[in-house]
């Protein structure tokens, strides 16, 4: 054996490891009626309707509610995508998301909203076809497992569809379900039977049939019961019962249609056509043996079938749609109305979706639909989340992307999206703090709500998140990145701003202005960060902060109990150093006026530590670890020279300590090398400048 037949040994050893035989085998169970009525009484739950299937998939992944500006909301698992690692994940659409699901939770109860279309509807790339896509791969998924197994069945009959033999199989055109079969007059008492036990097993709603089997089937059902003289028994040994599973490729249970050119597309495309192949074979156009079950309504029955852009449809399709969502029922080119059950899915954007507000011939689908909005997200931590799905470290792997690279960039994409707050001292950019749960001095949790409340269609437009994504993709290419294997946030800032000019969706100057100004908005905030961060690198000498807070605690103690205070190097006692303490307290804004108030409040907080027999340190106090970090900047600044960045000459001991600098923010906060100068760099000629904001 030489070593490529090794080789591919243990290859195919590999896929074989891979491959689950018990799982496909179960998958692909097949049996009589008699043996499917058996499962059916083991667990009713498998003949339950598309809506109930679909709530189910979604609640079989769990979910987790939490409370957010005062509203009770749930997150569901599901939509994070566990199926593809996040790959599909929405982010924060929670609240839409809790709408959709309720809608699901009706139609399952039967409470009328399972005769409805579910309209998606918002801005480019607000996550729409996601959403779609989402639930078409979520029920597929659902469907190969134990709790969302569903079977449909086949005729054993002869080459002609007759009931002479049982030597070639039909399969049921439309994948229905085995028990539509039972005649009418026994549906009753049986369906009694089954929700009985589905209801002790905790089913939603109640198990119901739709109408009859289709038109083949029924035909083929018919000339079973007239051979065998009306003996339904018999007529039933021709049924063999399969297992299927929903797949959008193999077009079981899965549809999708999207608008074509009005010449090359006709409705027939939804509910089927005739086979004229067959037609000399049967000798009649209407004869069902002699039509194609296979429009996107037929073969999307049991499951889910999705419309892009549907309100681009013909008047003709959407006529379809009527039926379809109201009376669950299509109508096939010379054929009675066929029942289906599937949940129709469409999604439209905002010009489309006012189209047809003003269209009084569409008041039948309007009527017939229920829209729920899908804005953009106004969440910043969210719209971080969406970039780093593409552009995160796990993806990128021979570009460095600085830190903060894809917050401004979100943080740009949703102060577009926000509306100007009508509330006093409120600025767009506190909004977006606000709205991210930052806690913004003088607002509270009612203020958010007031903000919310004032713009009710905040999120409904603004800069796509395809456009962030381009122009970051861009940038990775760039020449600039390219030469130096990383890429920042200017550049990204930078590739923002230069595609505004030629935007495909933006034809309006003053809007283009109006991005470039919070352009400008998101690089104050920029330099504010990166100089927080460069202020808590250089201070960043644990013993030294260390040695600070214990001073401060010191004098502060001495102070709020009338006491002196021993000088560590005289050995004196002096009064407590009011300027040392005022140094401090500066730092975080605390006036001369609350000075007292607040040194009382720490001196209290130390105490009701050492009750719960906890020791206080520099950083147990987030304010007074702030304000400890900015008076240590300030000290060391001098010392460190940072503004001899900018100059051409270093002497050797500020290069240590600025290589001291670098190493921690490397450390710190994931810059590298080149990234760290950069910052450093920047920061510098901002002092340089004799630019003190935010010092």
């Amino acid at each position: 054996m030489n070593g490529s037949d090794v080789t591919g040994g243990h290859l195919v050893s590999l896929i074989e490891g891979a491959i689950d035989r018990k799982r496909f085998h179960e998958q692909h169970w097949e049996g009589s009626f008699w043996d499917y009525l058996s499962i059916v009484e083991r667990n009713p739950g498998v003949c339950r309707n598309a809506f109930q299937r679909l709530y189910d998939m979604v609640m079989s992944y769990g979910s987790e509610r939490y409370r957010l500006f005062k509203k009770d909301l749930v997150r569901y698992h599901f939509f994070s995508d566990p199926l593809d690692h996040g790959l599909d994940g929405i982010f924060g659409l929670d609240e839409q998301l809790m709408t959709l699901v309720d809608v699901f939770r009706s139609a399952a109860e039967g409470y009328g909203t399972d005769r409805r279309i579910l309209l998606l509807h918002g801005p480019v790339g607000s996550s729409k076809s996601t959403i779609a896509r989402l639930l078409k791969k979520g029920i597929e998924a659902y469907s190969r497992t134990e709790p969302g197994a569903l079977y449909s069945y086949v005729w054993m009959l002869d080459a002609g569809a007759g009931p002479s033999e049982k030597s070639h199989e039909f399969v049921c055109p439309m994948h229905e379900d085995p028990l539509l079969l039972v005649p009418a007059e026994a549906r009753a008492a049986l369906l009694a039977k089954l929700n009985e036990a589905y209801a002790t097993r905790g089913g939603r709603g109640k198990l119901r049939f739709y109408g009859d089997v289709n038109p083949f089937c029924r035909k083929v059902l018919n000339d079973l019961m007239v051979h065998y003289g009306g003996d339904w028994k018999q007529a039933m040994t021709h049924v063999k019962v399969r297992r299927i599973s929903l797949s959008e490729k193999d077009r079981i249970g899965i549809g999708t249609f999207q608008p074509k050119d009005e010449k090359n597309q006709d409705s027939t495309e939804l509910t089927g056509d005739i086979n004229y192949r067959k037609i000399a074979q049967y000798g009649s156009d209407s004869d069902p043996r002699a039509f194609n079950f296979d429009g996107e309504l037929c073969i999307a029955n049991r499951g889910v079938c999705e419309f892009i852009e549907v309100l681009k449809l013909d008047v003709a399709f959407l006529y379809d749609l009527l039926g379809a969502s109201q009376e669950r029922v299509i109508k096939p080119k010379k054929f009675a109305q066929t029942s289906i059950d599937e949940v129709i899915i469409g999604h439209t954007n905002e010009p489309e979706y006012k189209k047809l507000q003003s269209n009084d011939l569409m008041e039948a689908f309007r009527d017939r639909t229920i829209k729920i909005d899908v804005p953009y997200n106004i969440r910043l931590d969210d719209e971080i989340k969406i970039y780093q799905k593409d552009f995160g470290t796990h993806r990128i792997k021979q570009m460095h992307i600085a830190p903060h690279t894809l917050e401004v960039a979100a943080m740009w994409a949703v102060l577009t999206r926000l509306q100007e707050p009508k509330k006093a001292g409120v600025t767009l950019l506190q909004k977006l703090k606000l709205y991210n749960g930052k806690s913004i001095q003088g607002l509270t949790e009612d203020s958010v709500k007031e903000l919310k409340e004032e713009a009710p269609r905040e999120g409904m437009e603004g800069i796509s998140p395809r456009y962030i994504q381009d122009k970051i993709s861009n940038t990775l290419v760039s020449a600039q990145a390219m030469e130096e294997k990383q890429i920042n946030p200017f550049m990204v800032m930078n590739e923002l701003e230069a595609g505004l000019s030629h935007h495909s969706l933006i034809n309006d100057e003053d809007t283009k202005k109006r991005y470039r100004e919070m352009l400008s908005v998101v690089m104050g905030e920029y330099e504010d960060i990166i100089k927080g961060e460069v202020q808590r690198a250089i201070s960043a000498d644990e013993e030294a902060i260390r040695r600070l807070c214990s001073n401060y605690i010191d004098n502060v103690r001495a102070y709020t109990q009338k006491e002196r205070v021993k000088n560590r190097y005289t050995g004196k006692d002096e009064e407590p150093d009011e300027r040392l303490m005022r140094s401090i307290e500066e730092k975080i804004d605390i006036p001369e006026s609350r000075k007292n108030d607040f040194r009382q409040e720490i001196m209290n907080y130390i105490g009701a530590l050492a009750l719960d027999g906890k020791k206080f340190e520099y950083n147990t106090n987030a304010r007074l670890y702030r304000a400890l970090e900015l008076k240590l900047f300030e000290d060391q600044r001098d010392t460190i020279k940072l503004k001899n960045l900018v100059s051409s000459v270093i002497d050797d001991q500020t290069q240590q300590k600025i290589d001291v600098i670098k190493k921690r923010m490397i450390e710190q906060f994931g810059y590298n090398d080149r990234s760290a100068a950069d910052v450093l760099n920047y920061v510098a000629s901002i002092f340089a400048r004799g630019d003190q904001k935010g010092d």
